[in-house]
């Protein structure tokens, strides 16, 4: 089966991010903010069917700790998560590759997420750096902000 890495919107995300992120919420529920921001996009991998298997959502948000005055000068992912049937295909990849590929056409800002830990392995592959501490996210578990820097 094929898979097409396109544009969705804020709402197409949010079955997925249900389903695989936060499966105590209703999809209502997850709607983030920045979601329909000018400069955030949503990306997903589509298969044949139509079906959406993975996502991801790009935002323009300063990597933390950052003063909230400041212009941000860096993407964040966010809702970033792949069905259990298409894990380890490399849709993941893709979709951050992607991603990274379009926000660093823009700019040569870093991209920065708070990754969960079981994810570690995954960003890390991508060139991606745990800075700071681990840190709990209630009712969701540890996780670590990695940051991807362009390289010069």
């Amino acid at each position: 089966m094929s898979h097409e890495i396109r544009e969705l919107s804020a709402a197409e995300t949010r079955p997925v991010r249900q389903r695989v992120l936060r499966p105590h919420q209703r999809p209502e529920e997850l709607v983030y903010p920045g979601d329909d921001d000018h400069d955030t996009f949503h990306l997903g991998a589509v298969d044949d069917s139509g079906e959406v298997m993975a996502i991801l959502s790009m935002y323009r948000h300063a990597q933390p700790p950052a003063d909230p005055m400041d212009e941000p000068r860096a993407w964040r992912i966010r809702g970033m998560a792949s069905i259990p049937e298409a894990r380890g295909t490399g849709l993941g990849r893709l979709l951050v590759e992607q991603a990274r590929d379009r926000v660093w056409e823009q700019s040569c800002d870093p991209i920065w997420c708070n990754a969960r830990e079981n994810a570690f392995g995954f960003y890390q592959k991508l060139g991606f750096e745990i800075v700071g501490g681990i840190f709990e996210i209630e009712g969701i578990g540890p996780h670590a902000v990695m940051v991807l820097s362009p390289s010069d």
